[in-house]
């Protein structure tokens, strides 16, 4: 399942039937709402061809500029509410783990590889409260890059001293914070609440397959 997840995470997505199958889902979108959809077509079409450094960048920055942060309680009415992409592009609002999920699907759907992603859950330090975030490794063993809903700015993770892992996944593997960025201890089809992500986004339309 894995092995298929990770390539139809960047097969072809028709936004006609998935914004058809959201209308059935959740109800028509606002204009407002289609106005952040149609912008996040345009920016899979403007990023498909540039570097890394330049996705990540321009990911990290269209999720901060079109969703305004609010909590699960106000957005849905529940304590702790995993949103796909679309869900939190509808709203135009969105926490922390939405937008690491929206980041994360978008820059794979882009091409960057699964191994050098992972979305990961720190403590905020400052804040005195759980977050998460999204990381790039460029390699395997290197300081990961950190794509934070706090900040446009990327910074690696050494000098992020504010926040503090606690563990990190992506759709291949469940890892633990320790000496060496590879500590894997799982994989993530544990994770309930992602698989309801997962899940959520076939009925959308998005090809990902179980």
């Amino acid at each position: 399942m894995l092995l298929f997840l990770g390539n139809s995470l960047r097969a072809a997505w028709d936004f006609t039937t998935i914004q058809q199958r959201a209308d059935q889902l959740y109800g028509p979108a606002s204009p407002d709402a289609k106005k952040r959809i149609d912008a996040w077509q345009q920016l899979l079409l403007q990023q498909r061809n540039k570097s890394e450094s330049e996705q990540l960048n321009a990911v990290n920055l269209f999720f901060n500029q079109q969703l305004h942060y609010r909590e699960d309680s106000e957005i849905w009415n529940t304590i702790d509410y995993w949103a796909t992409p679309l869900e939190s592009l509808r709203k135009g609002e969105a926490d922390c783990e939405d937008y690491a999920l929206a980041k994360y699907f978008t820059l794979r759907h882009l091409g960057i590889s699964g191994e050098k992603l992972r979305i990961t859950y720190v403590k905020a330090i400052q804040l005195n409260r759980a977050h998460m975030v999204l990381t790039w490794y460029e390699t395997p063993d290197a300081i990961p890059v950190v794509l934070d809903s706090l900040t446009d700015k990327l910074l690696p993770a050494t000098k992020r001293s504010d926040l503090l892992p606690v563990y990190s996944f992506n759709d291949s593997g469940l890892w633990l914070p320790g000496s060496q960025n590879n500590k894997r201890v799982g994989d993530s089809k544990h994770l309930s609440r992602w698989q309801d992500v997962l899940k959520k986004m076939r009925e959308e339309g998005f090809p990902i397959d179980e």
